[in-house]
């Protein structure tokens, strides 16, 4: 297995007396495909919201370890900083500029790997100019990877839903990640979305060299397309695995259907 670039140790996060994140460890090797599950409430979004810095972590320790980079330790970093350290994600609601176009949201993407301060952009010197340009191409190429390019100049708001998915995940890899975290990225899709979903998360990870771990309830697409499965439920991790040692878990069994193990 290769060096873990997601460490997380231990992390918990608490709201008054609740815990809903309970001392979890969780690891994502290198260009590795995994998958966060569990009930509706386990504390899976959760998880991801004190990795990518939307909540700080009441415990433990968020280590990023790019490859070719220095290690950098995540807890208390604004999501902006996160994200330029190299994580990138997608939410549950999609949540796109509806009102502006397929090019725009992703170069808003593009913007965290930007050199431009304030005064570039009041003067729009040459150095400044020459950027737009570059942001506006390396955008469309994010499109074009994503499939999307035909509908650059549309509004996000008259994509297909499934469109609109995928533009999300067109704006996180926009940031240039090296892991990239998506939340039910094939929630409400129909069975061909979510057959097209899988063939471009096999592709970015192919193609861009990136480790990718996601939330999803869908457990035919958890299956078939990951490498190691972490399971959630009130907010501690029960077991991780390969899809086949997860599927005979007793503990993920009683999780998932109330079953007694012990019957």
């Amino acid at each position: 297995m290769n060096e873990a670039v997601l460490d997380v140790r231990n992390l918990t996060m608490e709201f008054g007396g609740l815990r809903a994140v309970d001392s979890v460890d969780l690891q994502v090797a290198d260009q590795q495909i995994a998958a966060l599950i569990g009930p509706n409430g386990a504390g899976k979004t959760t998880f991801f919201n004190c990795v990518t810095g939307i909540y700080k972590p009441t415990g433990g320790d968020v280590m990023a370890n790019p490859p070719g980079k220095e290690p950098s330790r995540l807890n208390g970093l604004k999501p902006n900083k996160v994200t330029e350290r190299g994580l990138a994600r997608t939410f549950q609601n999609i949540r796109l500029f509806q009102n502006m176009t397929v090019l725009e949201n992703v170069m808003i993407g593009r913007h965290c790997r930007l050199k431009a301060g304030v005064l570039g952009a009041i003067f729009r010197n040459k150095a400044t100019r020459e950027e737009e340009k570059r942001v506006i191409e390396e955008s469309y190429h994010v499109l074009k990877k994503i499939g999307l390019e035909e509908h650059v100049n549309e509004l996000a708001k008259n994509l297909p839903y499934g469109a609109q998915r995928r533009l999300e995940i067109a704006r996180a890899l926009a940031t240039e990640p090296f892991i990239l975290l998506l939340d039910e990225p094939a929630a409400g899709m129909n069975p061909q979305e979510t057959k097209d979903l899988m063939k471009l998360i096999y592709q970015l990870r192919e193609n861009e060299k990136i480790a990718i771990l996601l939330i999803e309830h869908d457990m035919s697409l958890v299956m078939s397309i990951s490498e190691r499965v972490f399971v959630m439920d009130y907010g501690k991790l029960i077991a991780d695995g390969t899809p086949q040692e997860i599927k005979k878990s007793p503990a993920v069994v009683k999780a998932y259907l109330g079953e007694d193990i012990d019957a």
